[in-house]
């Protein structure tokens, strides 16, 4: 992850093509270490791609993930195993809950790139 970032800081910084020596520099200078299979590896990836083109087919993969509401299918087989009553309904609630919190960092700092 730390060679993807130093790669699009380069770009950011109008380095279109960065080269392993660029990334090893960007990451020397937070003192992270340079692996030189996944710097090579990285760039032998992303040779004749343009940034914003994988970023966005990127996003659309990632779109295609589910995310949420496993929290609720869960609480399903334990309301039916035990036996019905107001316990399950309460249980739902609080679980409901408790997802509500999570989907307020479903972006995980993604929105930078709407």
């Amino acid at each position: 992850m730390k060679v993807i970032a130093a790669y699009l800081l380069a770009v950011l910084g109008g380095n279109a093509s960065p080269s392993a020596g660029d990334l090893k520099d960007i990451l020397g200078s937070v003192g992270a270490e340079a692996d030189d299979d996944r710097i090579e590896l990285l760039l032998s990836e992303v040779k004749g791609k343009d940034i914003t083109e994988l970023i966005a087919s990127g996003r659309e993969k990632l779109a295609s993930v589910p995310s949420g509401g496993g929290a609720v299918a869960a609480a399903a087989p334990t309301a039916a195993a035990g036996g019905g009553g107001a316990a399950p309904a309460a249980e739902a609630k609080k679980e409901e809950k408790v997802e509500e919190k999570e989907e307020s960092d479903d972006d995980m700092g993604f929105s930078l790139f709407d």
